[in-house]
């Protein structure tokens, strides 16, 4: 025998080493010089993830380990070591699922390829990124006796593609409900590791979103709930790190500590490693047997103090909307769901309100939302101030005919009006998104490409679980050829929804001129949340409270809200803008309805 071929096949068909995944990661993993802390692994550093960790060795009697999890408390860099284990220690087919293919570029760029390059014993049983071997490329890792595969939740042909003994599902709750047309993604992949049942591992990780609609949520409550009790330094009470533990004196959120509820002793930040070496996991239920589930908030983590967290509330509590991306990432829970309880118009048209003629004090930024109609344009102005508090500046519908040049050519004049301030200053429009998926998509094409320098984005809506605000790029992939960003409206409406119940100005609270009249309003508040079962699973959804009810003044300040996203995305920081804006000069008010006419006439 080829002594080659011999080696491979002795190497094949020995036992696995007992060694568990945390073991290793100690003993070989190394973090790239572009990690938050580069050099050799150590698990002592977060030692709540050994538990993680060695549930997913081949030794463990667990099928499934599923971590609900905050930001920031390494559950994906686990799963990496986990990779890094099977492709020396435990060779076989392994698939990572990611929520979309173009996460799974960016993830193989960012994650996996560093995890390979600075890991020796990696590196030698994978080929280079830079060779041409078919092995080694953006969705595939080949290694002696197996391979990698990677895939987004969004392509029904990536997860059925092959048999997997090890499957990693990472971000489950950003995954959408359905992979072209074929089914839930997480049954998909589960059934590809159907023919290693008893031996398969798999791995499920997450932050929650939405109660009653998370993936993540509803695995860890059929598993057997763990979390992770540190001991009080004072009398030794074992206990979970929870938000009601943390406390700070009245107005000094950067003095937040632990308090220990059986005997009020005080835990500071320079503690929390003493705690977390002395932990342990706990389980709190019975679960199945076969499935591991732990739950993780970014309480413990290394990398974020109790202060952080302490003073991010503190600027998020009023908000809902950015209250509920605290909860899912700081302290890993779902949210529960308001949006489905309808919103009456006639409370907010009663709160309507007077501000004069020139734009708010603390207004800073504007931007625009466009719906093209058969027979007309609908535009809509908002008006941004600190923690993106937000006044309808203007609404405008403007009659003609889409199919030709006059009704852009009024369009254009609207969007190049510029808003007195009180500080002097005339406000320009600094980005405005276009509906292109209806009527005139065309027309609306090419309206947008000669006016990209002046940030006006074509954008097509799109609805579902997991797609954001505001794309990381747009796509080309349209008959314009132009660039085209992909907005999740379903998120921005749960904002909207959310922030229209706010009554008292401040984050997020959402102002209406006297000048708007009740149809504005029945269009604001002509949809709700619907929730259907499609296979057993929900799906969630906005419809119209009533069929063929309008909804542009929706859909127009839904655009306006992405707008603010695309700026942002671009390096816009909001409160800095509202802070650069000063009322030392500020115009009467006849002046600023001078500025306004010809802003509008010329």
């Amino acid at each position: 025998m080829v002594p080659d071929i011999d080696l491979a096949w002795r190497r094949g068909i020995r036992p696995e080493p007992p060694i568990p995944v945390s073991d290793w990661a100690d003993r070989h993993r190394i973090l790239p010089p572009t990690s938050a802390e580069p050099g050799r692994w150590r698990t002592d550093r977060t030692p709540y993830l050994r538990a993680v960790m060695d549930a997913l060795s081949t030794a463990s009697p667990y099928e499934r380990v599923v971590l609900m999890k905050g930001a920031q408390t390494g559950g994906s860099e686990a799963g990496l070591n986990w990779l890094g284990y099977i492709i020396q220690n435990a060779p076989g087919i392994a698939m990572l699922v990611m929520p979309s293919l173009d996460m799974v570029r960016r993830n193989t760029t960012v994650r996996i390829d560093p995890l390979i390059e600075a890991t020796p014993a990696l590196r030698e049983l994978v080929a280079a990124p830079r060779s041409r071997d078919a092995g080694n490329s953006l969705f595939r890792k080949s290694f002696p006796g197996g391979q990698l595969v990677m895939t987004g939740a969004n392509s029904a042909v990536g997860l059925r593609s092959t048999p997997v003994r090890y499957l990693f599902l990472d971000e489950v709750d950003g995954y959408p409900g359905d992979a072209d047309g074929e089914g839930d993604p997480v049954d998909l992949a589960i059934q590809r590791t159907a023919t290693f049942r008893g031996r398969r591992k798999i791995y499920m990780v997450s932050t929650p979103t939405l109660k009653g609609h998370s993936r993540i949520e509803a695995a860890f409550e059929h598993s057997d709930r763990r979390f992770y009790h540190v001991p009080c330094l004072h009398c030794g009470d074992m206990a979970p790190i929870t938000w009601a533990r943390i406390r700070w004196p009245e107005g000094r959120r950067d003095e937040a500590h632990l308090v220990c509820e059986a005997c009020g002793g005080i835990h500071h930040e320079h503690e929390k490693p003493r705690l977390l070496a002395a932990g342990e996991w706990r389980a709190t239920a019975e679960g199945d047997g076969r499935t591991a589930g732990f739950h993780l908030s970014a309480l413990y983590s290394p990398w974020e103090t109790w202060a952080e967290i302490a003073a991010e509330h503190g600027r998020v509590r009023k908000d809902p909307a950015r209250l509920q991306v605290w909860v899912n990432t700081k302290l890993g829970e779902s949210w529960e769901d308001q949006a489905g309880d309808t919103i009456p118009a006639d409370p907010l048209m009663a709160r309507r309100e007077d501000w004069g003629e020139a734009l708010p004090a603390t207004v800073a930024v504007l931007t625009a939302g466009v719906d093209v109609q058969g027979d007309r344009i609908e535009v809509q102005i908002l008006g941004w101030g600190r923690d993106e508090e937000a006044w309808v500046i203007d609404y405008r519908v403007l009659w003609g005919d889409p199919s030709g040049p006059r009704l852009w050519s009024d369009l254009d004049m609207v969007l190049q009006a510029s808003f007195p301030h009180p500080a002097g200053l005339d406000l320009p429009v600094r980005a405005a998104a276009i509906d292109t998926g209806g009527h005139h998509t065309k027309m609306a094409y090419e309206f947008c490409r000669t006016r990209l320098a002046r940030r006006i984005w074509a954008i097509k809506g799109r609805g579902g679980p997991g797609i954001p605000v505001w794309p990381r790029r747009p796509t080309r992939t349209n008959k314009g050829k132009i660039p085209l960003f992909i907005v999740g409206v379903d998120a921005v409406k749960d904002a909207v929804y959310a922030r229209l119940r706010l009554t008292e100005p401040g984050p997020g609270a959402i102002h209406f001129p006297r000048r708007l009249d009740a149809d504005y309003f029945r269009q604001l508040t002509a949809e709700r949340v619907v929730t259907r079962f499609e296979r057993g699973r929900p799906i969630r959804s906005w419809q119209p409270k009533r069929d063929g009810e309008r909804n542009e003044a929706l859909d127009t300040f839904v655009y306006a809200h992405a707008a603010l996203h695309g700026l942002i995305s671009m390096g816009l920081r909001l409160n800095d803008e509202v802070e650069g804006v000063s009322p030392a000069q500020t115009r009467t008010d006849a002046e600023a309805a001078r500025v306004i006419r010809s802003a509008w006439m010329r």
